[in-house]
């Protein structure tokens, strides 16, 4: 059994209680494994971790520029 650090235990436990869907193991111990890798790489202060979460970051940022351009012309064809 893996000991983990109460910070992580309640990021779990808290995502076990929230989600809605029905996942099967394997699902759930990726799914466990990509947060927990997360987690670790934060606290290690990584160059990787810092380098996905400025990538995460300008994706956001150039999807939400894409969206002010773009949301005039298709909100007639959202509505349809």
């Amino acid at each position: 059994m893996i000991n983990l650090d109460p910070l992580t235990k309640q990021l779990l436990d808290e995502a076990k209680r929230t989600s809605r869907t029905t996942i099967n193991r394997t699902t759930k111990i990726k799914r466990a494994t990509g947060q927990l890798a997360s987690i670790e790489a934060r606290r290690r202060n990584d160059p990787l971790y810092k380098r996905m979460v400025k990538y995460r970051d300008l994706y956001f940022k150039y999807r939400d520029m894409v969206h002010r351009k773009y949301s005039p012309r298709v909100r007639t064809k959202a509505r349809r």
